[in-house]
């Protein structure tokens, strides 16, 4: 008689045996190697068809923004708001995520500008950008975006408006407050 133990079983009765422990990824690894030597230790997963595939550990890498630059890195003047020109940016998402709107926020004159847009997609939100922005093209200086991924064509918003795109950190918007705060003003 066979048994046919998962690595996550074999794992575990070698730790409780005492054993030198192996952890299941260990032997994964090994049994995918020997699939790819011409072995058939494969054959006895559970799981033949499928590869296997780590769970945790990994990063989405779907529309992954490229290039982007930390707000660590954007000029000290734009904190002190003693200027215009260093605007911030964010989207709002509409019922049920049907449409978007894109909210663009001076942080010094509170001027601020909107446009609707069918969908939160990077295209979508670059163009609404710079349309919204090229009359005021000689004005603006720096750019300031969170993390979202209908941010990820800042470069082409960068070149058509020639300003400095920066990022906030993760889940710290009160880095992008005034923006954050208009709606409530």
């Amino acid at each position: 008689m066979v048994i046919k133990w998962s690595p996550q079983q074999i794992s575990a009765m070698m730790s409780a045996s005492g054993i030198t422990s192996v952890s299941h990824e260990t032997i994964y690894g090994y049994l995918q190697q020997e699939r790819s030597d011409g072995g058939i230790l494969f054959k006895n997963l559970r799981h033949k068809a499928r590869k296997y595939r780590r769970r945790y550990g990994s990063k989405d890498k779907r529309g992954e923004i490229r290039n982007r630059v930390s707000i660590d890195e954007r000029p000290e003047i734009v904190a002190k708001r003693s200027r215009i020109g260093d605007f911030e940016i964010d989207t709002v998402i509409g019922k049920n995520h049907k449409q978007a709107v894109v909210m663009i926020v001076d942080r010094y004159s509170k001027l601020t500008l909107i446009k609707k847009v069918s969908h939160k997609r990077a295209d979508l939100v670059s163009s609404a950008v710079i349309e919204l922005l090229f009359p005021l093209a000689h004005w603006v200086h720096t750019i300031t975006a969170d993390n979202g991924k209908e941010f990820a064509a800042h470069e082409s918003i960068a070149k058509a408006i020639n300003a400095d795109i920066y990022f906030a950190h993760p889940y710290a918007s009160w880095e992008r407050g005034t923006n954050e705060n208009n709606l409530r003003s």
